[in-house]
């Protein structure tokens, strides 16, 4: 599998552990030390716990999750992707941005940094 599949796998994967309300899944190949920038606040969580905690009071009010039009860019040992996404969150649909830096290690690339945002206005 080359890298941007296995890139596209991971955030595909990532996505619908979310709408399931799977928590293994959506912490699958999350490194240990990620940081998160949020729409919510905490606006920064840093390492794989605080990671846990910003999804918590987030996942069970969730109904939709969804990527729109997913873009890779990949390197060597690092790359990113970006997308729109769209959910519905307490029963409000949101639609925002998604930025996911990944950094590949041992051969597998796993999320280090996750950055989800709304247009200012």
């Amino acid at each position: 599998m080359c890298d941007e599949e296995q890139i596209r796998l991971r955030m595909e994967t990532w996505a619908k552990a979310a709408r399931e309300r799977n928590w293994e899944g959506l912490l699958a190949w999350h490194h240990k030390d990620i940081v998160l920038f949020d729409v919510t606040p905490p606006l920064q969580s840093i390492g794989i716990e605080s990671y846990r905690k910003s999804w918590a009071v987030f996942l069970d009010s969730l109904d939709c999750f969804q990527i729109r039009g997913l873009h890779i860019v990949a390197g060597a040992d690092v790359a990113f992707c970006f997308a729109p996404m769209t959910c519905i969150y307490q029963g409000e649909e949101l639609d925002f941005r998604l930025t996911v830096g990944f950094k590949k290690i041992s051969g597998q690339w796993w999320f280090m940094h996750e950055h989800h945002s709304v247009p200012a206005g």
